[in-house]
């Protein structure tokens, strides 16, 4: 079963984020190569996590293009906590404005998308 136009929507923004948690993983392998890391042992670890949130959030956007629950609960928690980091970054002087966007933007419309997608399958009668 296909999700609907919300829920397509909704997959394309979390596949967008986790695309660009790629890249940010690849910049801070090259980094890595270039010697800029003040700890290895750290740097490595962040690296590492980058690409677990970047590989969960193309799970969840393919979860969620196909209508699937545990997929729009999951793309939830990442849009909530984007949302949250862009407003934790609201803290800083001067404010990275451009970052504070970049993350929050997307994350509250993906969390619109996601809750209207779930809102709008749960009113379709459900076949067996």
């Amino acid at each position: 079963m296909r999700a609907p136009g919300l829920g397509r929507a909704a997959a394309a923004v979390l596949a967008a984020e986790g695309l660009v948690l790629l890249v940010f993983a690849a910049i801070e392998v090259a980094g890595l190569g270039a010697g800029d890391a003040a700890s290895m042992p750290t740097a490595v670890a962040l690296i590492v996590l980058t690409a677990i949130g970047a590989v969960a959030l193309l799970a969840f956007a393919g979860g969620a293009r196909v209508g699937r629950s545990w997929a729009r609960s999951g793309g939830v928690v990442f849009q909530i906590l984007a949302v949250v980091l862009a407003l934790a970054a609201l803290t800083l002087q001067p404010i990275p404005w451009a970052f504070v966007a970049g993350v929050g933007l997307p994350g509250i419309l993906g969390f619109v998308l996601l809750i209207a997608s779930a809102r709008r399958e749960g009113e379709q009668p459900r076949s067996e």
